[in-house]
């Protein structure tokens, strides 16, 4: 995935392109351009004519990209900030259960988002030329850049294993895979069946939330319900689900979708009207595909500094980052921290000096049950669970201003660049080294 546009000479774009040009004139007025002019139109705010600025492109514009992009303003020097992501908005991925329900919509401009001078390019990273320094776009445009932040995030895994799952099951881990799901929903009958297959926390949520609305749900487990929280935080959210009438399997497998059922592993099957996967997560190929090193999930490897292992100009953020040791959760809540710290990697660079190294820490989990409830797992910073949550209308009420203050920090990021923060203690030491994945 990718974000950020606008265009110099040194930027060819193809006449039909997008681009947005966020600027913030002194007089504090927001000034957002759209333009859709030919491919010389360009962007004059923040430009000069003399030295050539330093060009960093960042691949993705999800929570961690579009923190980097923000962060990089803190340079010194004149840059040159391109954000590349697929959509002409940020998409607050975790409310997309929220979106799917018809109840919110978690499209955000990203002329509200960015920072004075970062630039968004509406397109689709195809290919990585390390050697060249430059990005081949879907739109057959390129970009040439100094340094390159990867921040492609993940998406949600429809296994190959289970017949059926890719042709009918609806994933929901993709602004458009909820859409879809969203324009299915609007059409069922409210007593046809929706079975949610994956019980971690996406897959929580998604069945409360339709749960909540009346519909006939069932949430297929694989093995437990809730498998990263505690005890009491696995036995509040059971509790909820019982009195909602959410038939928990905490034990059934899935292994065969049809358009109308799901078939389980002792060969039972139940009408499934509807079939909704959470149940994992994967990555985009684009650092295998442009011939960099990845781990056996596709993600990029990198040293302690975020830095790819192939090339000191390119530096990895979020869910797509592999660095040494057990990367992080795949999270809002890891990608948040990890984002300014990519950056702070390329300000280093720029800079001449030695970057440091990344540190991260969790402070717990954060469910909703539907708009009313929620629990609030807390845990050590190393992401592992206390017997300890808070639940309730107090946890609903949480869970919002967490996601809300998501999108507020992004954006005051984007106003005072250097204000995103992140914690340290998280699961790093004594892990095994990541399995070495090479594609070309």
């Amino acid at each position: 995935m990718n974000p950020s546009g606008e265009q110099t000479e040194n930027y060819p774009i193809r006449a039909e392109m997008r681009q947005v040009c966020v600027a913030r004139p002194d007089d504090g007025s927001d000034a957002r351009h759209v333009l859709s002019h030919l491919a010389a139109l360009r962007c004059l705010e923040g430009m000069t004519q003399h030295n050539a600025p330093t060009k960093v492109v960042v691949l993705g514009g999800g929570y961690s990209g579009t923190v980097a992009a923000n962060r990089l303003r803190l340079a010194p020097t004149d840059i040159d900030i391109t954000l590349v992501n697929p959509r002409p908005h940020f998409v607050e991925r975790i409310r997309l259960h929220q979106f799917a329900a018809g109840n919110y919509d978690a499209a955000v401009d990203y002329g509200t988002m960015l920072g004075e001078g970062v630039r968004l390019v509406v397109d689709t990273a195809e290919r990585i030329d390390a050697a060249a320094r430059t990005v081949h776009l879907a739109s057959g445009a390129t970009l040439n850049y100094d340094y390159l932040i990867y921040a492609v995030g993940s998406t949600g895994a429809v296994p190959a294993s289970v017949p059926g799952a890719g042709e009918y099951a609806y994933p929901i881990a993709e602004f458009e895979h909820a859409q879809r799901l969203r324009a299915t929903l609007d059409e069922l009958h409210p007593d046809a069946p929706v079975t949610v297959v994956g019980a971690g926390l996406t897959g929580i949520e998604t069945a409360s939330e339709l749960a909540e609305q009346g519909r006939r749900v069932t949430l297929v487990c694989g093995g437990q319900l809730a498998p990263s929280l505690s005890e009491p935080g696995r036995r509040s959210i059971a509790k909820w689900m019982r009195r909602h009438g959410v038939t928990v399997m905490e034990n059934d497998v899935v292994t065969e979708v049809r358009p109308d059922a799901v078939v389980f592993a002792d060969g039972a099957v139940r009408p499934s009207a509807v079939t909704v996967w959470t149940a994992g997560f994967g990555v985009p190929d684009l650092a295998a595909h442009s011939g960099l090193h990845t781990d056996a999930l596709g993600r990029l490897l990198t040293d302690d500094t975020l830095t790819s292992i192939d090339d000191d100009r390119i530096v990895a953020a979020g869910d797509a980052a592999a660095p040494p040791g057990e990367p992080p959760r795949m999270s809002c809540q890891a990608a948040s921290q990890i984002g300014p710290q990519a950056a702070q990697t390329v300000l280093s660079r720029i800079a001449g000096t030695m970057p440091a190294e990344f540190d991260y820490g969790f402070v717990g989990s954060c469910v909703s049950l539907g708009r009313r409830a929620g629990t609030i797992q807390l845990a050590r910073k190393d992401d592992t669970p206390v017997n300890y949550y808070i639940g309730g209308r107090v946890a609903a009420w949480l869970k919002e201003a967490i996601c809300k203050g998501t999108v507020w920090g992004i954006r005051r990021e984007g106003r005072k660049p250097g204000t995103a923060f992140w914690y340290k203690g998280g699961k790093r030491a004594s892990q095994p080294a990541a399995e070495v994945v090479t594609q070309s």
